[in-house]
């Protein structure tokens, strides 16, 4: 399980990086998703992780679906 959660990890910090080089700032992106600018920047530094309500804010955002998959 906890490989899923770093997949889910990664791709959740490739979105915010492609948002970052697309023109927003990294603060208007913690902003948009309901996260304070630190935390963003410590997830983007791999210094810490997100809970998962703050993901799934940030992945509406950034146009991404968190959703269960079926095993």
């Amino acid at each position: 399980m906890k490989t899923k959660s770093k997949d889910i990890e990664k791709q959740l910090i490739e979105a915010i990086r492609a948002a970052i080089r697309g023109g927003m700032s990294m603060n208007e992106v913690a902003q948009a998703g309901g996260v304070d600018h630190a935390a963003l920047s410590r997830l983007l530094n791999g210094k810490r992780s997100l809970s998962l309500p703050s993901a799934a804010k940030l992945a509406r955002v950034l146009g991404l679906e968190l959703r269960k998959v079926e095993e």
